[in-house]
């Protein structure tokens, strides 16, 4: 790896911190990576803004990728031939091999043109999008050289991809022959053109587009003030000597020859070099004190543009949401510098945004509508506070009248919940009875010794089935009773749902007093989730033991379905019987309801299954469109 300054070391490390607990949610869940390289050290503000925008916007949308951050760490235009190195090191590092990122984003321009200058094949196939980047670039020479003498030809990447993987991006367009136009409309006699700019990257992409543009205005001569031959000072004085009839065209102006950042107001000094001579800008450099106008990006943070992208493209699987995203601009103005050089009445660009405007009337007398709205606001606050004391009375006997309504509801409630409650012990007298009085009726039969030993045989066993039934329905009652207090929790475990099912048919058929074939229709020989094996077995057997009730004949099938999407199993239990009527779907899970009142069974075992597998974080209901039977749907999650 590359040997970075100590500083952006530890700046590194504080980002990776706090991107640390959205990196660990992404790993949990997906395997998508998503390096992230940028021109410059976190720390810079602007690269700051738009990474942590990024980040944010998408961890906020539900984004599930681990994000890695590095930084070729760009300081100056001398270390040009060393910025290859330094993003080739982090891609062998992050991208080579088999746990490739599923998406590179290069942010900034020198980050943009290393990329672009790297020939290996690998490098290429990687899948890549670039921001804060411009339309059109130029890539980094492949021998040392001169850079002051480097003049390249300006390129759009997006346009003939230079072979490589480019999904898209967010680019910035510089729209130079706009501002050539506006500068001929403003001032036709223009015969020279004299561009600005610095000793940096983007100053020489920016050089090369503008040649390339002025090749379609042979008319007009073009001086370069380069950033990369010349001082400030050196640039102030070639200004003072421009010659007539020319208009300046300001590019960047960050760094000059010297490597030293350039103050912002130097462009003041610059402006007093030669204030006749009028000065457009393509980034809004000099905006508001130097330059008249122009045809300008709409700059702002594109991390939020970039989150939109990525997340779409990775996390929603929409591959069309990889690409070019152009950011335009639109005509700036400054009013005080058409007014100083006599274009008032010029016919603007509509929708041209205008600086320095005259002061309007609420700005010149900011004082007196300040006291004019404190003096208002009182009056206002006053009549307020005699309508807060009105509105509280009447709050006062609304809630008085509230209170009553509570205190009826709050009774109806209870009379309900005492009916439910005599309801309950009645059902809960009737389904005890029922067995009870079979077991007293036969015990009594046989102490009396009158009947054959087959006879009393048959005698015994039916005490023992209404004995079986009532210790069910004694069971039944207490496991509904636990589950609605909240005394039974679910025992999650490692369980395979197909060797459940299985364990269930088997306890059934032992059972099984009907000619219906149970058959079992999973295609998985083997699933293993997270479950409660015993209470999930007990749906099971519920709802086969429900369909051996009413299936004379036919047959009984248990299916499993994976929705891998949702993340789901869905088992279904179905028969063909005589069916369940559609308005009695939803009522069949009440609890003690029996669409027959002579079949056996206490009308209990859908009501605690619904109980069971709500508690497992599924849902149960009765599939109405199907009409050869019954069919009983229930879901269980593949990840508790």
């Amino acid at each position: 790896m590359i040997k970075r300054l100590g500083i952006s070391k530890y700046i590194l490390w504080i980002i990776g911190w706090l991107l640390l607990p959205f990196s660990l949610r992404a790993v949990e869940s997906v395997s998508h990576k998503v390096l992230v390289i940028t021109s410059y050290n976190p720390d810079t503000q602007s690269m700051a803004s738009h990474l942590s925008a990024f980040v944010d916007e998408y961890n906020y949308m539900g984004g599930q990728s681990h994000i890695i951050v590095e930084s070729i760490n760009c300081k100056n235009l001398s270390e040009l031939y060393a910025w290859k190195g330094r993003i080739l090191d982090i891609l062998e590092e992050h991208a080579y091999g088999d746990d490739k990122p599923s998406l590179v984003i290069i942010m900034g321009q020198e980050a943009w043109a290393s990329y672009l200058s790297i020939e290996e094949d690998w490098v290429k196939n990687l899948p890549v999008i670039g921001t804060i980047i411009s339309e059109n670039a130029v890539p980094i020479p492949s021998e040392k050289m001169n850079l002051v003498n480097w003049n390249p030809n300006s390129t759009n990447p997006f346009e003939n991809n230079w072979s490589r993987n480019i999904l898209g991006g967010i680019a910035y367009v510089y729209d130079v022959e706009k501002n050539i136009d506006l500068i001929l409309k403003c001032f036709p006699k223009t015969q020279q053109i004299a561009f600005i700019s610095d000793n940096t990257y983007g100053g020489i992409a920016m050089q090369a587009l503008v040649r390339k543009t002025m090749k379609k205005y042979p008319e007009l001569d073009l001086i370069l003030l380069d950033g990369r031959r010349d001082s400030f000072m050196e640039v102030s004085e070639k200004i003072s000597k421009l010659p007539n009839n020319t208009c300046i065209l300001m590019g960047t102006w960050r760094v000059d020859c010297s490597e030293n950042y350039i103050m912002g107001n130097t462009t003041y000094i610059l402006h007093d070099a030669n204030a006749s001579i009028p000065a457009f800008s393509l980034t809004t450099t000099g905006l508001g004190h130097w330059v008249l106008g122009g045809y300008t990006p709409y700059y702002h943070n594109l991390g939020y543009e970039m989150a939109d992208m990525v997340y779409h493209y990775l996390d929603k699987g929409d591959k069309s949401a990889a690409k070019l995203i152009k950011v335009n601009g639109g005509y700036r103005f400054d009013v005080q510098k058409i007014e100083e050089f006599g274009l008032q009445d010029l016919e603007l660009p509509q929708h041209a945004e205008l600086v320095n405007k005259p002061l309007n009337f609420f700005e010149q007398h900011r004082t007196l509508v300040r006291i004019s709205i404190t003096v208002l606001s009182i009056l206002i606050l006053c009549l307020l506070g005699t309508s807060y004391y009105a509105l509280y009375i009447r709050k006062l006997k609304n809630s008085l009248i509230a209170s009553q309504k509570q205190l009826v509801i709050a009774r109806d409630k209870a009379e309900e919940a005492n009916r439910l409650k005599s309801a309950f012990l009645a059902n809960m007298s009737h389904e005890i009875r029922t067995p009870l009085n079979a077991i007293v009726g036969f015990s009594q039969v046989l102490t009396s010794g009158e009947f054959s030993q087959e006879e009393q045989k048959e005698f015994c066993n039916i005490i023992k089935k209404n004995s079986d039934s009532l210790l069910v329905l004694v069971s039944d009652i207490l496991d509904i009773s636990r589950m609605e207090s909240g005394h039974i929790k679910m025992t999650l475990e490692k369980a395979d749902v197909v060797e459940v099912i299985r364990h269930s048919v088997l306890t059934v058929k032992q059972t099984k007093k009907t000619d219906a074939e149970i058959r079992i229709d999973v295609s998985n020989d083997s699933l293993v989730v997270m479950t409660d094996a015993y209470r999930l077995k007990q749906v099971l057997v519920n709802l086969l033991s429900n369909a051996i009730k009413f299936t004379k004949e036919g047959f009984i099938t248990v299916s499993m379905e994976v929705d891998e999407e949702l993340q789901l199993l869905r088992i279904a239990v179905t028969d063909t019987g005589c069916g369940i009527p559609e308005e009695k779907a939803e009522k069949v899970f009440e609890r003690f309801e029996k669409l027959d009142e002579f079949a056996q069974g206490s009308g209990l075992g859908l009501s605690i299954s619904r109980l069971i597998v709500e508690k497992l974080g599924g849902k149960i209901w009765v599939d109405t469109n199907y009409k050869a039977g019954a069919r009983f749907i229930f879901t269980h999650p593949m990840q508790m």
